[in-house]
């Protein structure tokens, strides 16, 4: 297993309160941040930005670790972990001259790691979470709440260990913290993004690609206008696990309005590929003996909603873990207007562990306000995601 290197990302544990002009909002005003200059801060927020080049280049920041609130990185490829832990909003910008087009990026951070018989969160390329416990797929519940409001504009993050799932290989980890992904990329086999307890997670206009359960976890991911790449099947493409609390909850993954797709025309995966099954999280060697654990692992939510889906996708959409975990009214693995030739009518039809919305139904869930709760339960919780992508 390779080794893991803690590289801390510990800006300032304060929130900032500050106000200036320039804005992470302001899609100009970012596009002239990230575009190449004589001065790369031309045009960004001067007094805490920091340029960051793994060439040097008249810069002392080499790697994508400083202490700061946002960091501009030049192209290049970047050999590390990264660890977000500080509380207060921090902003990672690609440098680029593409802004609205991830397919350009030039900013790549790498890791190759595998869990092996250790926990997931070691393996993770770029990990957002208040402390290494609150990491960890069974983490303590009395861990306090991270980053409020972490972004990623115009990078890539890569698990490279192996070119098929092995075991756990996670490009993002994020548990207790909120964080928006934009035009941002993350590559890996088997488990590419893990949204941990109270992780809120909004990706738009990015790719994330992986071969099994590549999304999973606890909390809550929208996922919009996004590529998903299928390297091959494996499991589903979501895993998704319940978890019990004293007030309503729409923990779950949605994937709305983005396209789903075999990775090239090599692959051999026609009809092959499951869209989801309800995660099991207990040691692969037991099974879970309470009913609670049992109810916890039938809570899969995952919607697919106006999503292109390619003739990857198997004709009853979504399976059953194995041992069995699918619970009617419990478990919900849904679609909502899904297109394209992986929407198999007939198929779906007489699927067992598929469930099509009506209007009605989907209205509960069709935007990231009525799903994003904060810690405490109360929903509306969006302050934290960038509009203006």
């Amino acid at each position: 297993m390779a080794s893991f290197r803690t590289l801390v990302l510990l800006l300032f544990t304060a929130c900032i309160s500050s106000i200036w002009a320039w804005d992470i909002s302001n899609e100009n005003d970012r596009q002239i941040c990230q575009s190449r200059t004589r001065n790369p801060l031309d045009g960004c927020e001067g007094s805490r930005t920091v340029f960051v080049d793994g060439l040097g280049n008249g810069t002392r920041f080499r790697s994508v670790q400083s202490d700061t609130y946002t960091i501009l990185i030049a192209s290049g490829n970047y050999t590390e972990q990264v660890n977000v832990t500080r509380r207060g909003p921090t902003y990672l910008l690609g440098q680029t001259s593409h802004p609205k087009d991830q397919s350009y990026n030039t900013v790549n951070i790498i890791w190759a790691a595998v869990a092996g018989t250790g926990d997931n969160a070691y393996t993770s390329t770029l990990t957002v979470a208040p402390t290494l416990n609150a990491s960890l797929t069974g983490m303590p519940s009395d861990t306090p709440f991270g980053c409020v409001d972490f972004r990623t504009y115009n990078l890539n993050f890569i698990n490279d260990y192996a070119p098929y799932s092995v075991t756990p290989s996670l490009a993002l980890s994020i548990s207790r913290a909120n964080g928006g992904f934009y035009y941002t990329g993350f590559y890996s086999y088997q488990d590419t993004i893990y949204v941990g307890k109270l992780g809120n997670a909004y990706f738009k206009n990015g790719e994330v690609a992986g071969q099994t359960d590549f999304f999973y976890g606890f909390g809550t991911a929208w996922v919009e206008k996004t590529s998903i790449a299928l390297r091959s099947c494996g499991g589903g493409i979501t895993a998704w696990k319940g978890s019990n609390t004293t007030f309503i909850n729409k923990y779950g993954v949605y994937i709305v309005d983005s396209n789903v797709h075999a990775a090239n025309s090599s692959l051999n995966i026609v009809g092959k590929c499951a869209l989801g099954r309800p995660w099991a999280s207990f040691p692969r060697t037991q099974t879970p003996r309470l009913t609670n654990e049992r109810k916890q692992n039938a809570q899969m939510r995952a919607i697919f909603a106006r999503t292109y889906l390619d003739n990857s996708i198997l004709s009853t959409g979504y399976i059953d873990w194995v041992p069995a975990r699918y619970t009617p009214n419990l478990t919900l693995q849904a679609e909502y207007k899904n297109y394209g030739p992986g929407y198999n009518v007939s198929g779906r039809a007489s699927a067992l562990f598929d469930v099509q919305l009506t209007d009605r139904q989907w209205a509960v869930y069709d935007e990231p306000g009525k799903v994003f709760q904060t810690p405490e339960g109360r929903f509306g919780n969006t302050g934290w995601i960038d509009w203006s992508v």
